[in-house]
């Protein structure tokens, strides 16, 4: 682990139950995140992109620790998170924190904006009780919202404003790193550039890493220095944003970046459609998860063996058998 990484991913696997019948009996393991393994430096942001279901969520609960997986490790700082306990454990929840999707059901619609910043100041005990008004005032101006917001509900705010509420309840504890999990993708599109601009300059201002999950490429290319590109349950590449963006490895990458909509009308924007079923995670192929939609696919290889995640051209990394650097 480099003395610049402040979490490592190691092989995490994460299966749930499938259950059926009267008794709900378990037929089957559904599996989410599938051997999945990266690192994030101190003050960098990595961007986790995919279609919905392919496992993103689900790693940032393991990271969170709000799930314990079925194998593999995170190391937060050199600790590994599984294995902490007590006090030890109570001081990497202040040090993680998170910006959820929905910045109304996140909230606690019967407590006042005062009361909902400050109640992690309170689980914590991080500053005397008289103390706590002062600080949530502070976090509040840090996330632009007025004094006069203290007393108010949840309710009587917008989507923006309830989202800058998170935030701030997010930085109460002055943490290290926050996980991201599609914080804008509720909001209007001029909410969404306020809110990424907000988070950036909260970066620089506290040196906060972020762990950034979206579907929304455009977004993850604003606000990442690296992006991983996750397609059922695995990291299929992983590469610093200009690089991913000019010049993507993985057919699958190529889709999704072709899907992104071009603001030029006079320039033609060549989609890629990929035919075939997504394969199901109940009942994972023996070769590459790609293989089945893949338009490059070699059948002698594709479907027997797993590509790994390997690194293809400097700090570029993609799960492809028939890519290398120079393509």
């Amino acid at each position: 682990m480099s003395t610049q990484d402040l979490l490592r991913v190691e092989n995490l696997v994460k299966t749930f139950p499938v259950s059926s019948g009267f008794f709900s009996r378990s037929v089957a393991r559904l599996t989410a995140v599938n051997d999945v393994s990266f690192t994030l430096q101190k003050g960098e942001t990595l961007g986790l992109v995919g279609e919905s279901g392919c496992g993103k969520s689900t790693i940032a609960r393991l990271v969170l620790r709000l799930d314990e997986p079925d194998s593999g490790t995170v190391h937060y700082n050199n600790d590994n998170i599984f294995s902490l306990k007590g006090s030890d454990k109570k001081g990497f929840r202040r040090k993680v924190q998170i910006v959820f999707q929905d910045p109304f059901s996140s909230l606690n619609p019967r407590k006042r904006v005062g009361s909902i910043i400050g109640e992690p100041l309170l689980i914590h005990k991080s500053l005397p009780r008289k103390d706590i008004p002062d600080r949530v005032l502070e976090l509040m101006d840090m996330v632009g919202l007025r004094k006069d917001h203290y007393n108010r509900y949840p309710h009587e705010f917008s989507s923006g404003q309830r989202q800058r509420i998170g935030i701030a309840r997010a930085l109460s504890l002055e943490p290290e790193l926050i996980i991201a999990d599609e914080p804008v993708s509720a909001l209007d599109v001029s909410i969404q550039a306020q809110t990424l601009n907000l988070l950036l300059d909260l970066q620089k201002e506290m040196n906060l890493t972020y762990l950034f999950i979206s579907h929304d490429l455009s977004v993850v290319r604003f606000i990442s220095s690296r992006v991983a590109v996750m397609y059922l349950g695995k990291i299929v590449e992983l590469a610093s944003t200009p690089d991913l963006y000019a010049h993507p490895l993985h057919p699958y990458t190529e889709a999704l970046l072709s899907a992104v909509p071009v603001p030029d009308p006079t320039r033609e924007n060549r989609r890629i459609l990929l035919e075939g079923d997504l394969p199901t995670p109940v009942a994972l192929p023996k070769g590459c998860v790609f293989a089945g939609r893949c338009p490059i696919v070699d059948k002698t290889i594709c479907f027997t063996k797993q590509p790994p995640l390997e690194e293809k051209r400097r700090g570029h990394f993609a799960a492809c058998f028939l890519r290398n650097g120079n393509n």
